[in-house]
């Protein structure tokens, strides 16, 4: 089901709350974010485990943080560089929209169809009980999907557009699982920024 096609919209789902912004940065700042990112970053390509395999991530990362706080997901133990003056700018825009403040940045870069990331939620101990995401997309749109965990009726698809900003929020990360699905088409590379904060466990 394709909940959104305006250019604004903010859903109460079922344990979850997502608001999406489809023009939050304008073209011309999106073209110039996109550049300056897939430049200026030093990607990692890492190993990840899942069900006991051990395989390359079909996408390239990076961590900034305002502390040496480091971040793990599957097996993967990621260590933060500090925020560039742009990363800083994008931060502070998303910051006074969502009246949140963020202290880590993962940044995913899909260089093509075959990059992805499987079902999963972002419910690591390290971002808190109720973690707010927020997620800004740069390059070529790619759909996102979100199920329920329980409640079967319950799956959706959003087309991530350049520019778009998407927060979720309340109880999402532990009763919904998300992915980026590989795609046959011929397709550019996406930056996607997601912001999240860090507490000590």
């Amino acid at each position: 089901m394709d909940l959104f096609s305006k250019e604004k919209q903010h859903f109460k789902l079922p344990n979850a709350e997502i608001i999406y912004i489809q023009n939050f940065f304008n073209k011309r700042e999106s073209d110039d974010y996109f550049k300056i990112i897939e430049n200026e970053t030093n990607w990692q390509h890492d190993d990840i485990t899942v069900f006991g395999k051990t395989y390359k991530q079909p996408r390239l990362t990076a961590l900034f943080g305002e502390s040496n706080q480091p971040y793990g997901y599957s097996n993967i133990t990621m260590y933060p560089k500090p925020f560039t003056t742009n990363l800083k700018l994008i931060k502070a825009k998303v910051e006074d929209f969502s009246a949140h403040n963020f202290n880590t940045l993962l940044i995913n870069l899909y260089r093509d169809g075959n990059d992805s990331n499987g079902w999963h939620a972002d419910n690591e101990n390290e971002l808190g009980k109720n973690p707010v995401i927020a997620s800004v997309s740069f390059g070529e749109e790619r759909p996102f999907h979100f199920k329920h965990r329980t409640i079967k009726e319950q799956r959706h698809k959003l087309h991530l557009e350049h520019g778009s900003l998407l927060l979720m929020k309340g109880e999402m990360q532990h009763y919904w699982v998300h992915q980026i699905a590989k795609t046959k088409k011929d397709i550019k590379p996406r930056i996607n920024l997601t912001f999240r904060t860090l507490i000590n466990v």
